[in-house]
């Protein structure tokens, strides 16, 4: 893989993304716009810090572009995400018109665009959003993989200590 593609260089700017959302304790998602050659809006996952469910990395990073170029519509543009998109923000995908979207790791469980719910392309919605996926798929899973990894070692070891479980990705409590 030529590491100077433009495709390469946006997923490595989401790559980074995730990796803030990681450190931040947020579930390691980055999504990057690029419209005309030019970035419009970056974004990481930030549910928990804004205590907002619809604070994903897509969501956010439509907002962004949105904003910078004055216009709801973004044709012709493409997302760059490491993680393929949940239900909503593939949703917002289409909504927004985005023309092309590009991931990582395809989330057969939870997964908006082809795994587990085929939104992108539905027959009864005004828009349809093209599909690119695996782009630096190893790099992606190994970003949410060690995420994961290292919050069961951190439960792991607050309950050898005795402690109450914390709240935070995917472990607060869920309603049935």
């Amino acid at each position: 893989m030529d590491p100077l593609t433009p495709d390469i260089l946006y997923m490595r700017m989401a790559l980074r993304e995730a990796e803030a959302a990681a450190r931040e304790g947020e579930v390691p998602c980055g999504a990057v716009i690029v419209l005309d050659g030019e970035v419009v809006g970056k974004a990481h996952n930030q549910t928990e810090t804004l205590n907002d469910p619809t604070a994903h990395a897509e969501i956010l990073a439509i907002t962004q572009a949105t904003q910078a170029t004055g216009n709801w519509r973004l044709n012709g543009a493409t997302m760059y995400v490491t993680k393929e998109p949940c239900p909503m923000c593939a949703g917002a995908l289409v909504l927004a018109r985005i023309q092309k979207v590009v991931w990582g790791m395809t989330d057969p469980v939870r997964g908006g665009a082809v795994s587990k719910f085929q939104i992108l392309d539905h027959a009864d919605l005004n828009h349809a959003v093209e599909v690119e996926t695996g782009l630096m798929e190893a790099e992606c899973k190994a970003v949410m993989q060690g995420f994961f990894q290292e919050l069961r070692q951190a439960a792991r070891e607050r309950k050898r200590n005795g402690e109450q479980p914390e709240q935070g990705p995917e472990t607060g409590p869920r309603k049935q």
